[in-house]
């Protein structure tokens, strides 16, 4: 077999057999189709390389079996009526672990009536809100940092009958409340106590009156059913009830309306939703009671590198009640979280897309429209012929 034969044979396996030149028809229609369709390829594909590029997440639910973890709560919420010195952070769950006027990792920004941070002041941390400020009273701050300067490091000043074996002295304002809320006596008379008036207490409180409060940070809490709630008032634990002083405010009313910029459990990942954050609760009346309840469901999340994050997403519902005086049977007015976690665990697991799967998309995208664009031009080129042919016999209507 000569090698001519050979190539001769070979080219009738030839699936596209090509037309002369001369025998080719360039269209304006054709033209059109081809625009139209080569546009539609560009697009499909940048369309479909956007879809490789991004990571297949797969969900999967089993039973949680983690133990011994803690459960992370980030916060961030707004009070526009209610002062920083006024509000009181708990926690509790039940293991029967509680944690009264939180000060960790929590912190409080004034905020003035129109929702805007105070200048010149620095963001508390939880447990010193009763610092005194200055902006109204008797005393001027350089004043009272004079007397303090004055007074014995080493004194041990009266806790008014309230002394416990670990705290025997109060020197500061704060340290007669903390050792009243030990006791679990209300704190009702600071006019009478001497270290409330050196540092100007009263005033203080009259000077945020018309304030409102930024709180933000994060608990860590034990991973198990509990509670944390805004309140107004100083809490404390008498005869097993956990109770929120409000003598000292003299009957005075608030107003719990609050906005959530960020509330979530643990770390976020890459598509979880918070459905708290960005909303608001705003009531008209005084002495309302906010109050969540908040499903945790366990989630895990391992990255496409195999790195795993131990995280939470929750669901939620609200209520929302008037109660009366503040204290007794009625209720308290605050912001109440109350969350429960799942039994059952969600695992989104990242996984690269295949690169093959990538390729027969494109090659599907190019041949079809292809395919397509020869059909339609076809058809409109025919369906021209033929109405031109119609036109030269004089039969068309």
């Amino acid at each position: 077999m000569s090698e001519n034969n050979f190539y001769e044979r070979l080219r009738q396996f030839d699936a596209y057999p090509k037309t002369l030149e001369d025998f080719r028809v360039k269209t304006f229609g054709g033209a059109l189709v081809t625009v139209i369709s080569s546009l539609l390829m560009v697009i499909l594909f940048i369309s479909e390389l956007n879809y490789y590029l991004t990571k297949d997440v797969q969900p999967e639910l089993f039973v949680d079996t983690t133990r011994g973890q803690k459960l992370r709560i980030n916060i961030d919420i707004d009070f526009p009526k209610v002062p920083c010195a006024y509000l009181s952070i708990d926690a509790m769950d039940v293991s029967g672990e509680q944690q009264l006027d939180v000060d960790h990792h929590l912190f409080k920004q004034r905020l003035n009536a129109d929702g805007e941070k105070i200048k010149d002041t620095e963001p508390e941390k939880e447990g010193t809100m009763y610092e005194p400020i200055f902006e109204l009273g008797d005393k001027s701050k350089d004043a009272v940092e004079a007397v303090t300067k004055k007074l014995d490091p080493d004194r041990c000043e009266s806790c008014y009958g309230a002394e416990t074996g670990d705290l025997k002295c109060c020197n500061t304002c704060e340290d007669v409340r903390e050792a009243y809320r030990k006791k679990g006596w209300a704190f009702n008379s600071p006019e009478g106590i001497e270290q409330c008036n050196r540092e100007g207490w009263t005033a203080k409180m009259k000077a945020q009156q018309k304030e409102g409060c930024q709180v933000y940070g994060y608990l860590e809490v034990n991973k198990v059913q509990g509670n944390f709630h805004f309140a107004p008032g100083k809490s404390f634990q008498q005869h097993h009830v956990h109770v929120h002083d409000l003598q000292a405010f003299g009957g005075q009313k608030f107003n719990l309306s609050h906005a959530i910029r960020h509330l979530s459990f643990g770390q976020d990942y890459p598509g979880i939703i918070n459905p708290l954050d960005q909303t608001s609760q705003i009531s008209e009346d005084e002495q309302t009671m906010f109050q969540y309840y908040v499903k945790v469901v366990p989630t895990t999340y391992v990255d496409v590198k195999g790195k795993t994050l131990y995280t939470n997403q929750y669901s939620v519902n609200k209520h929302s009640k008037t109660v009366g005086n503040g204290m007794g049977d009625s209720g308290l007015p605050g912001v109440f979280f109350i969350y429960e976690l799942s039994p059952m665990m969600v695992k989104y697991t990242e996984k690269q897309r295949s690169f093959m799967h990538f390729l027969t998309g494109v090659c599907a995208i190019i041949g079809g429209i292809f395919t397509v664009a020869g059909l339609i031009d076809s058809m409109i080129y025919h369906s021209s012929r033929a109405l031109q042919k119609k036109i030269e016999l004089g039969k068309a209507t």
